[in-house]
C-alpha cells in the first residue's frame, strides 16, 4: 500500500515532531511534510503549547501554492477549536488534495472526526502509515487522553552491584557526568519531577532542569506530614521553579500554611496502609491538574510503591562500572519486595546503550510491551 517515498516523508515528519519534546505538553508532538509533484514544498511541527499546530505551521512555510499537494502528518488533524483553530479548516482552505496520517487522534474531541471532515470535503485520506512509531512517539499523550493520568517514568542510577548510595548514605556521584547530563535532558521532557521527602532531606536537591532553553518541570514532593524544611533548596527556589507538595490529612495545617507562604502549592492525598502517600491517588490528582507525565527521581521506597501498584510505565536505569558493597547500602527499589521470583515486575527492554562510562538500560513495564511491537521492524 505504501511506497518508499511515502515512508520517507512520514519518517521525516516524525523527526520534525520530536523537536517539540518537552515544549508542547500536554499537547501531542506532531510533524507535517507537504509534497507537491514529488518535491517537498513545506515542513512544520508543533513547536510549543499554544503555538501553531504542525499542519498550519507547514502551510505557513510553503514555498509554492499547496493546492493539489499531499500532506503527511504524524497525527490526525484536529477539527475543533482549542488554543488554535481547527487544522482541518486550514487544510481544506489551502486546497490540499490528500492527507496521509500516521495515526488517529485518541482525543475524544477528534478520534476520527478530523479525517471524516476532510473526506466530506473531497480530500483523499489515508491513515496508519508508520502507526507504531507514531504511537511510540506520543505514548504520553495517548495515556493521558485515554486514562487522564500521567505517564510515569522511573529513573535511577546504581553501581554494578546494585547500590544507589554507600552504606553511609553518600551518593555523590553514582553515575558519570554524561549520564547526569542525559538525566537533565530527560527532566526537560516531562511535566513533573517526583521525589520523596526522604530523598529531599538526605540530598537537598534542586530537581530542576539545567539544560538551556528547556521547559522547567513542576517539582513534586511526596511528603505525608509536610516535613519539607523551609531552608531546603526546593523551598528557597520555589519562586523560580514551581513546587507541588503532596501530603496526607495527617499533616499539620500550620506546616502547610508556612509552606504555602513560601510559594509552594499543596495537594492533599489519600494515605496508603502504611500512612504514606497513596501513589495511585496522587497520580489521579496530578492528572486532574493537567500534568501528562512525571519522571520519578526518588529513593528506594517511593520506587517500590510505584512498582508494586503497577504505576511505572517506563524505566531508565543507569549502571555505573563501580562496586561499593555494603549489606546496608540501599538498592534502587526497597519495600518488602515480591515474595516469589515469578511475581517479579517484568520489564520489556528496548535498548542497552553506553552513556559515557556507564550503561543505560531503557525499557517499559510489561503492560506497555505493545508499544514496542513492530517498532524494530519499522525502523529497518
Amino acid at each position: 500500500m505504501w511506497t518508499d517515498e511515502d515512508i520517507e516523508y512520514m519518517r521525516r515528519a516524525l523527526v520534525l515532531a520530536e523537536r517539540g519534546a518537552g515544549h508542547v505538553s500536554p499537547n501531542p508532538m506532531v510533524g507535517a511534510v507537504i509534497v507537491k509533484n514529488g518535491k517537498v514544498i513545506a515542513e512544520g511541527w508543533h513547536k510549543a503549547f499554544g503555538a501553531l499546530h504542525a499542519e498550519t505551521d507547514a502551510l505557513a512555510s510553503c514555498t509554492e501554492d499547496p493546492a493539489g499537494a499531499v500532506m503527511y502528518v504524524t497525527l490526525e488533524p484536529c477539527c475543533h477549536y482549542g488554543k488554535q483553530p481547527p487544522c482541518t479548516s486550514a487544510i481544506i482552505e489551502a486546497g490540499i488534495a490528500k492527507v496521509v496520517a500516521g495515526m488517529t487522534d485518541p482525543n475524544p474531541l477528534v478520534s476520527g472526526k478530523g479525517l471524516s471532515v476532510l473526506r466530506e470535503h473531497g480530500i483523499e485520506v489515508c491513515s496508519g502509515l508508520l502507526e507504531t512509531e507514531s504511537r511510540y512517539l506520543n505514548r504520553i499523550f495517548i495515556k493521558y487522553m485515554t486514562e487522564h493520568k500521567p505517564w510515569v517514568v522511573l529513573k535511577s542510577a546504581m553501581t554494578l552491584d546494585g547500590r544507589i548510595a554507600a552504606a553511609s548514605g553518600d551518593s555523590m556521584w553514582v553515575s558519570c557526568e554524561d549520564s547526569r547530563h542525559y538525566a537533565h535532558m530527560l527532566r526537560g521532557r516531562y511535566m513533573g519531577i517526583l521525589a520523596g521527602i526522604g530523598t529531599v532531606i538526605a540530598d537537598d536537591p534542586m530537581l530542576n532542569c539545567r539544560i538551556d532553553g528547556a521547559k522547567q518541570p513542576v517539582r513534586i514532593i511526596a511528603d505525608s506530614h509536610a516535613r519539607l524544611p523551609l531552608g531546603s533548596a526546593i523551598v528557597k527556589s520555589a519562586g523560580e521553579f514551581p513546587v507541588l507538595l503532596a501530603h496526607t490529612a495527617e499533616a499539620e495545617q500550620c506546616r502547610i500554611d508556612m509552606l504555602r507562604k513560601c510559594g509552594i502549592d499543596t495537594v492533599e492525598c489519600a494515605s496508603d496502609a502504611d500512612g504514606k502517600i497513596d501513589m495511585t491517588d496522587l497520580m489521579c490528582r496530578l492528572g486532574e491538574r493537567g500534568l501528562d507525565s512525571v519522571m520519578v527521581e526518588g529513593g528506594a521506597e517511593i520506587n517500590w510503591s510505584l512498582i508494586k501498584n503497577g504505576l511505572a510505565d517506563e524505566f531508565y536505569f543507569f549502571i555505573a562500572p563501580k562496586i561499593i558493597g555494603g549489606s546496608s547500602a540501599k538498592g534502587p527499589v526497597g519495600g518488602v519486595g515480591f515474595p516469589k521470583m515469578e511475581d517479579a515486575s517484568a520489564i520489556a527492554v528496548e535498548s542497552v546503550s553506553r552513556s559515557g562510562c556507564d550503561w543505560l538500560v531503557h525499557g517499559f513495564s510489561e503492560k506497555n510491551r505493545g508499544i514496542l511491537e513492530g517498532l524494530a521492524l519499522n525502523r529497518k
